[in-house]
Formats: structure tokens, sequence, C-alpha cells
């Protein structure tokens, strides 16, 4: 049969329908590529920004406002409305960096890669006693997430071009003297006005919901009413200074440590030095010459430092005497250094010596001996700093046996916690939010909420909290985020409701009010049936008026009274009352001068031009963008 099968399959319809199968699967194939999924958030001039890029601007923004508000931004987190604002914020901000960074691009704005180099090298985070380090500057990178250095240098590169626009930008702003002068006019302004306010409180008796009411607000605004998911865990840790307080020292060990470390105990021998520096220019014989000839003028009395002020090449120094200030034993040139330090007594000058920069007159002008800590002076610090010296060492020892311990034994806390005599402690209640420690930090929290952790109920990997502290944990128990049941929060729902109500009557009576009095109607009698009057304020200034913000706010906002009308308007107050406000007078502020103010009008303009800039370039962009959510895992 297989031989029948082998023989057919070699005929002419045999081969169209194979060729035509191929074909079929060669099409679905290239659809499968072309037709990808765009999970894009955004697209802007045909450049995508991607999901992945709004999740680390999003991650990197809310951890901010965690930092910032903490228990406050946790309460704004759970309102809906509130982070679907948030999120379009972020993506706004990535909109504006695409537009700008196009924009460089279309300007030809670049930044050497020598420039890189020297910026990279010149960053104080990336220096050890004021020098490059490279092994920090890799730890470092590597710690913020850049895995290999050129993708910092690709991120710096980024962010000196925008800046570089950005200042060319905002620096050719200025303000002018008579816009000083508006400016102070205005800010110096008062007005003089009369307000009645209307409490909505006194509504509230005489509302009333019904059932439905109240039902139907809660399917509308049930993630309001949303309790957080949380989570309780069993955890050990292992603390550096738990350790130290179990170390401990023979006399012979606190002296071999104080010996291995002298250098700490000891202040170096230090001398002040003030130098004339002659150059060799074209003629080194002459310069010799020059420089002997004022050694001679210091040696017959002259003052060194009158001599260096006017003879000294080194001008930075020569404008104070010469001086130098304390240096160290090979610190300077060698033949510097060795004559500096070959000088006898306070006062004494050197011979004329020759370094690569010419010659020097060096004279010693002030000296500090060499000062050691004897061992009796230092021994209380110096036995704590090595038994934490002991601690650490042991610390990273059985951090390393309590990680394999917690994975051989995934299922309990108990052998891994035997080994460091710990006791297995529990949390309370965690949330993705703020927590006590050592629960404070992204790590610990991103370990108890994870997958491991949370559906194969096994033990973490080892946390390092920090340089003194590492946990391990388990699940002890979770909570689901759920929504609180009806009659849990109808309470809360009604005084919603009620407050809701009870504002939109204020407001209607305040508008009603409003009305009749822009009308010329005198509403006194109405104003007094619900409790009210007018209350008259004299000079009042935008800031520091002592009234309700938006009030004072409202009151500069209006317009100048005048013959053909009533300048007031209703106010919305911060405690959720009403106000019907007038303006009877606008008095003209002085004009006043301030040092500061030029630079803070500027700064005023330069934010302006930016922001129009940016505007500018949404105009004649082609902007597409979708609907972003929050990213499903958070830090």
């Amino acid at each position: 049969m297989l031989e029948d099968i082998r023989e057919s399959s070699q005929g002419l319809t045999a081969k169209i329908i194979l060729g035509f199968i191929i074909l079929t699967f060669a099409v679905a194939g290239i659809g499968s590529y072309s037709n990808s999924v765009d999970t894009s958030v955004a697209d802007v001039n045909g450049e995508k920004i991607s999901q992945d890029e709004f999740n680390k601007a999003y991650q990197a923004q809310r951890n901010r406002m965690a930092q910032q508000f903490g228990d406050m931004f946790e309460t704004l987190s759970a309102d809906a409305s509130y982070m679907s604002n948030f999120r379009q914020g972020v993506l706004d901000n990535l909109i504006n960096q695409k537009l700008v960074d196009q924009n460089s691009d279309a300007l030809a704005i670049r930044v050497a890669d020598e420039r890189i180099k020297d910026t990279i090298r010149n960053m104080a985070e990336f220096q050890v006693d004021g020098t490059f380090d490279n092994n920090r500057y890799l730890a470092m990178i590597n710690q913020a997430g850049f895995y290999q250095s050129s993708d910092f240098r690709d991120y710096l590169r980024v962010e000196m071009i925008r800046r570089q626009l950005t200042q060319a930008l905002v620096s050719s702003e200025f303000s002018l003297p008579y816009q000083e002068g508006m400016f102070t006019t205005l800010q110096n302004q008062h007005r003089d006005i009369r307000f009645a306010t209307i409490t909505s409180e006194q509504f509230k008796a005489d509302i009333e919901l019904s059932e439905e009411e109240i039902n139907q607000y809660y399917l509308a605004n049930k993630s309001r009413f949303e309790n957080q998911e949380k989570v309780k865990v069993n955890y050990i840790s292992l603390d550096v200074n738990d350790i130290a307080a179990t170390v401990s020292l023979t006399d012979a060990d606190v002296e071999a440590y104080y010996n291995d470390n002298i250098s700490r105990y000891r202040d170096d021998e230090q001398r002040r030095v003030a130098h004339i520096l002659v150059e060799f220019g074209d003629d080194e014989a002459q310069a010799k010459a020059s420089a002997e000839a004022l050694l001679a003028k210091v040696n017959a009395g002259e003052d060194f430092a009158t001599l260096a002020t006017e003879n000294s090449a080194d001008t930075f120094s020569g404008e104070n005497g010469g001086d130098l200030d304390w240096i160290e034993a090979g610190v300077m040139d060698e033949a510097f250094d060795n004559a500096a330090f070959a000088l006898s007594g306070v006062g004494s000058v050197s011979e004329v010596v020759k370094t690569e920069f010419g010659f020097h007159i060096i004279k010693l002008t002030d000296y500090k001996a060499e000062k050691v800590q004897s061992l009796a002076d230092v021994r209380e610090a110096l036995i704590v700093e090595a038994k934490s010296e002991k601690a650490q060492d042991k610390f990273f020892e059985l951090q390393q046996e309590v990680a394999r311990l917690s994975f051989e034994f995934p299922d309990s806390l108990e052998d891994a916690a035997s080994v460091i005599n710990a006791t297995v402690k529990t949390s309370d209640w965690l949330t993705r939010g703020s927590n006590v420690e050592p629960f404070n930090g992204s790590t610990a929290i991103e370990a108890a909420f994870s997958d491991i952790v949370l559906s194969e109920q096994l033990n973490s990997d080892i946390i390092e909290v920090n340089d003194s502290l590492a946990i391990v944990l388990r699940l002890n128990e979770y909570q689901e985020a759920n929504v609180k049941p009806l009659a849990e929060v109808t309470m809360q729902i009604k005084n919603i409701l009620i407050a809701q109500k009870a504002s939109e009557k204020a407001q209607t009576v305040a508008d009603e009010l409003l009305i009749a009095f822009k009308s010329g109607n005198d509403i006194t009698e109405q104003l007094s049936a619900i409790g009210a009057t007018m209350e008259a304020k004299t000079a009042v200034t935008r800031v520091g008026s002592g009234l309700d913000a938006s009030l004072a706010r409202e009151a500069f906002k209006l317009p100048r009274p005048s013959e053909s009308g009533v300048s007031a308007a209703t106010v919305n107050l911060s405690n959720g009352d009403l106000a019907v406000l007038e303006v009877q007078a606008v008095n003209v502020g002085e004009a006043k001068s301030s040092p500061n103010l030029t630079q803070q009008l500027t700064q005023q303009l330069a934010q302006a031009a930016y922001l129009s800039y940016v505007e500018s370039l949404k105009t004649d962009a082609e902007i597409i963008r979708r609907e972003v959510a929050a990213p499903t895992s958070q830090y």
C-alpha cells in the first residue's frame, strides 16, 4: 500500500495539490508575522511608544508619588478616576519627550562621544576620593538597570540632547523692567469685597434617599469600596547587628586589628606651603635665571607673598601670596614634594626646584606633625569596628547557608531558622503600598506577592533588605482584592449621597441668589431665611488675607465693578460650603522692586516658552493615542 501511495504522489494532480498546500502554509506564515499584535500605547509621527516604555515610566512615577505622599497616595490610587488621569499624565509626558527627541534629530543636535565620556568621568556618583572609579561606575549603573555600559551611554546621550535643546530655548528668555512693574502692581493690588456664606449642612436634614439610589451608587462605584489584596507572611531574618553581639575578641585580636588598620588612627604629617612659579617659556636658561633672581630677593628679606603676587605664573595661588594650602607627602610632583618636605622649619625657603611645570621657589608657612592615636584612646570604638567586620564576614557565610537550606527544604522555614538560631516570625497584613520594616522596600514586597510565594506556596529566595539585613519569607495567609458588601458600606454611601444632594441644593440656592443680586434686588431677607448675612472685607490681598483660598482667588478673577453691572459670582469653598461674592472696589497696588523678581519672572517666562514650544510641536504632529491600562505587575 505504501508503494501505491508513493507512486500516486508522483502524478501531476498530486503535485498541484501539494503545491497548493505549501503555498497556503507560506501565506499563512507570512500573515502570522505581518499581522502581529500592536501593543504600543501611542504613535508619534510614525514612531511608536511601546507598552514596556509606558510600564517603566508608570512604575517610576508611581514609586516617586508613593515615596513623596505615602499613605495619601495609596488612598488616591484606590480611585479609578484618579489613576486613569495619572496614567494619561504619564503618557502625555512620554509623547512630549518623543516630540522633543524628534525635533532634536531634525535640528541635527548631537552630543560628541568625548563629551559623554567626560561627563561620566566627572560625575561625583562614580568617583572615589575625587577620582573616577570604573568598578563603582559599573556597579551603580547595573543597580540602576543598565546592564551594559553602552545602554547607560545611550541613555545619557538622549538626556544631554534633550537638555541641550531645552536649555537653548529657555536661556533665551528675559524679563523687562516694565513687565516687572506690571507684575508687582498686580501682585500688590487689593480689593474691597463682601460675601455671604451658604452652608450645605442646613439642607441635609430634609434629604431623603431611596434604597434604589443607594444600590445604584454602590453598583456604579464599586472600585471605591474595594479591599486591597493583602498577604501575611512568615519570615526569618539574618541581621549583622545580632551577629555582632555574639562576637567575642581577645586582647590579641584587638591589638592585631589596631596594627592592621593603623592608617585609620594616624593623621599623616601635613605642610602648608606657598610657591612662586616661573614657567620655562622659550628660553629655559633665562627662566632659571629669573627664578634665581627672585630667590635672591626672598633671601634678601623681600616679602614672599608680594613677590608671588607680582611674579608667579601660577596666578590662582599668586592672588593668595602663592599659598597652596595643606599638602601631604606624595600629592605633588616628586621634585616639588621632596623639596617641600625637606624644609626644616616654618618660614624656611627652598632652592630653585625644577618640575615639568617650570622652576619653583617653595616656602614652608605652617606645619602639622604626624599624629597617631594610641590603642587605649581608640580601643572602645575599635572593638565595635572589629566586631562589625567579623560579623559582616559571618553574615555573608550564613546568608549562603540560609539560601541553600531554604531552597533545599522549600516547604518550611524551620531548617533555615535552626542554622542561624532564628525564630520564625509572622508579619502584619502587607499591601503593595507602604508597609513597616523590614517590608518597606520594593524587593521584599515584590517577593511577598510573587508566584513562588502565593501560587506555589514555597519559600522565597533570600532577600537582601539592605547591607546588614536579609530575610526569607513564605505565605501565611492571603486575601484577594474584593468589594465590600453593600450592607457594610450602606452608611458610608448614605453620607456621600446626602452630602452631594445638600451641596446641589446649596448650589441651586446660591445661583438663585446671584441672579437676584445681579438684577439689582436686595437679597438681605433671602439670606436671612437661610441663616446667612453679607460680610464686608476691605483691602483684601492675594495672599495672607485670612479668607478661604477659593474665595480670595475668585475675588481677584472677577472684573472691576462698573455702573453697568455688579461684579459678583458664586464660589465653592474648600469646606464644601458655597458663597455669594461681590467685588466692590479694586485698588491699584504699589510697584515694588525685589532682587529675586527678575529671576522669578524669567523662570516663569522660560517655563511658558517651553510649554508653548511643545504645544507647537503637537500642532504639526500626527499623534495616535491608545487606551492605557495600569501595568499588571507592580513593584
